[in-house]
């Protein structure tokens, strides 16, 4: 059975307190139903933004999108997580990743781990997580039993094998890095087919309880489809597929990205769509074509 679209918004510009709550409330307003917030130097904070978020808010949810888990200790990020779900009363989401910018740990004087370092940490940040945060007597008490849901977001075999045992939703990066994580290659439908196939293998019985979600690069509406195949060529996968083609990118009228994101739906499975920023008002029509 297919499940009921999701869609969340990734809010990556900084700026003033007010023209943040103006962004949180705009996006309320257009039928997001989460509002997300990266975890990247140069963007807004993640736990304070979205403490602002929650205040100035009713209805959406709120989540890291994600968190890039080896810049934390897990027993003081588990303070900061209960500490968000108490005072969004429950509507906090929790996204990690295993981190990949190893530019970003040369500027905060950080050693930069390997791949498999990053997913131990990745691994060691769940599991205490779950352990503090369903014990009785923990403090801060989190609003939601256990602790937020879990959402664990990547590409590669280790991270979604994790994600498969341990997280209620499974984020689908949908982009190779580089190993200096400063060059992104998008993946093409044969790749994201792959990485489902294996993801529901893993899944198994816990299939129907997981939620796909899928991070949208672009929006692009006809007029803009050319500057978009130009400004993505140094991103695209070998071979001669279009941008059309590409799950990260959507590009049409409102009405094709709804027929689209239905497609994409019964074929992978994504059923909670998140698209950045730049992004936010442009896929607002879309929403209202698929509630």
């Amino acid at each position: 059975m297919e499940k009921p679209f999701r869609f969340g918004v990734n809010l990556t510009t900084p700026g003033s307190r007010s023209e943040w709550v103006t962004k949180c409330q705009r996006a309320e307003a257009l039928g997001y139903d989460v509002i997300s917030v990266p975890d990247h130097l140069g963007l807004p904070a993640p736990f304070p933004a979205l403490a602002v978020a929650a205040e100035v808010t009713e209805r959406v949810r709120l989540n890291t999108f994600v968190l890039n888990t080896p810049f934390y200790n897990p027993v003081l990020l588990a303070r900061d997580v209960a500490g968000l779900d108490a005072l969004s009363r429950g509507r906090f989401e929790l996204g990690l990743g295993a981190g990949y910018v190893q530019a970003e740990f040369d500027a905060a004087a950080l050693p930069f781990p390997t791949a498999g370092q990053r997913v131990d940490q990745l691994e060691r940040t769940v599991t205490t997580l779950r352990e503090l945060l369903a014990d009785p007597e923990y403090q801060p008490r989190p609003a939601q039993a256990g602790g937020p849901p879990l959402l664990i977001a990547g590409w590669g075999d280790r991270v979604l094998a994790l994600a498969a045992r341990h997280a209620r939703i499974i984020g689908f990066a949908g982009a190779s890095p580089s190993t200096s994580g400063h060059h992104l290659t998008l993946a093409d439908p044969a790749a994201f087919t792959r990485k489902l196939e294996h993801v529901r293998g893993l899944l198994g019985p816990r299939l129907p309880e997981v939620e796909l979600n899928l991070l949208v690069q672009r929006v692009a509406t006809p007029a803009e489809r050319d500057a978009l195949a130009a400004g993505v060529q140094p991103h695209m996968p070998p071979g001669d597929t279009t941008v059309e083609e590409l799950p990260t990118l959507l590009v049409g009228t409102p009405e094709r990205i709804a027929d689209t994101l239905r497609e994409r739906r019964e074929r992978y499975g994504f059923s909670y769509i998140t698209v950045l920023e730049p992004s936010m008002e442009k896929f607002a029509p879309v929403i209202e074509l698929l509630r």
